[in-house]
């Protein structure tokens, strides 16, 4: 679950976004750069409570709201009735969704901005952003 691969210095991207690098924003943004799946509220909440970090529900909330208001995040939702956090700094990517585990993994080497480029063309309609995820089954449940 664990991976780092956007590196950046998580006080001054909050210094930038405007917010006080409180404890408990400064591990939320590290633990969204170090992971590589779009995670809920309660895993934030449980990640926060193992490194003794003072923040109830609410706080984590507004912490994310104000991180996807601000720039910092995007909120995606999975056909799971909740939504999911990750880094808006992230490169352009889509999800797979195992429907009988519950995994996530990332996908980035489809043509969509292919795609945008012949929705213009064709329709005249500017695409200004996009959601896109697959759903299924991953590997391990096809066994």
């Amino acid at each position: 679950m664990i991976q780092a691969s956007i590196q950046h210095d998580c006080k001054m991207e909050l210094r930038d976004a405007a917010l006080k690098a409180t404890p408990a924003r400064l591990a939320i943004l590290e633990l969204l750069e170090k992971t590589d799946k779009p995670l809920d509220v309660a895993t934030i909440i449980e990640f926060l409570r193992k490194h003794d970090i003072q923040a109830d529900q609410a706080t984590v909330f507004r912490i994310v709201n104000m991180f996807t208001e601000r720039g910092l995040t995007k909120q995606i939702q999975l056909q799971e009735g909740k939504f999911r956090y990750e880094l808006a700094a992230k490169t352009d990517h889509h999800h797979l969704v195992c429907l009988k585990c519950g995994d996530i993994q990332d996908i980035s080497d489809c043509n969509i901005s292919g795609l945008e480029k012949d929705i213009e063309k064709k329709k005249g309609f500017k695409v200004l952003s996009h959601a896109l995820e697959f759903f299924g089954a991953c590997s391990s449940c096809q066994k």
